[in-house]
């Protein structure tokens, strides 16, 4: 059993000898004709020691060049690119966030527009409104002041009913111009209802 086992592992043994001598011979002779290979260069140098060793040139702080430059393996990165990288980010941010920032202000000044026009139409309906209320006020008085007394009804009888017409005319013109005031209020408020204005705005 043993002789089996020292026979196998002879076998063994020899058959991978055989294979790396096989693949030797593949790379010698794969080597074009007229050149030799790594393997006989290196064997040549081994073995002549008058063949030139070149040494590795080492620095440090010493023989640093001043006037020359070191040769970097790889891109150097460029400081340049490095800088505006940032840069370029904030312009692409700021021209993102701008459009919406200038929609907000558009936005508001429109609003603030709407609420000019709705207030200036408000306070020309309560100024309209102010002076029916002086003009009933004082065609009353002129009214009681004439029935009061009956020898000047009779008197200015004409005098009076022409004023009495005028006066009525009047506050007719101005009842129909708060009238017409309000009506342009509501058309201003729904309007602006749909142009996008908040209703706590309207009132």
């Amino acid at each position: 059993m043993k002789r089996i086992a020292h026979i196998t592992f002879g076998l063994t043994v020899l058959i991978t000898l055989l294979i790396s001598l096989a693949a030797a011979q593949t790379s010698t002779s794969s080597v074009p004709p007229g050149q030799t290979s790594l393997g006989d260069y290196a064997r040549k140098i081994r073995k002549d020691p008058a063949a030139p060793k070149a040494k590795p040139k080492l620095f440090d702080n010493d023989n640093l060049p001043t006037d020359d430059k070191l040769s970097v393996v790889g891109q150097k990165p460029s400081t340049e690119a490095a800088n505006t990288a940032p840069a370029d980010d904030k312009v692409k941010a700021d021209a993102a966030t701008k459009p919406a920032e200038d929609d907000q202000a558009a936005k508001q000044a429109a609003l603030k527009d709407w609420q000019t026009k709705l207030n200036a139409q408000k306070d020309a309906i309560d100024l309209a409104a102010r002076e029916l209320d002086v003009l009933q006020r004082e065609y009353q008085l002129r009214a009681a002041a004439m029935y009061a007394d009956a020898g000047n009804r009779i008197r200015n009888s004409a005098q009076w009913d022409k004023q009495d017409a005028e006066y009525k005319q009047k506050i007719a013109d101005k009842q129909k111009a708060i009238d017409d005031a309000k009506q342009k209020l509501d058309d201003m408020k729904e309007e602006a209802r749909k142009a996008g204005v908040p209703s706590s705005m309207l009132d």
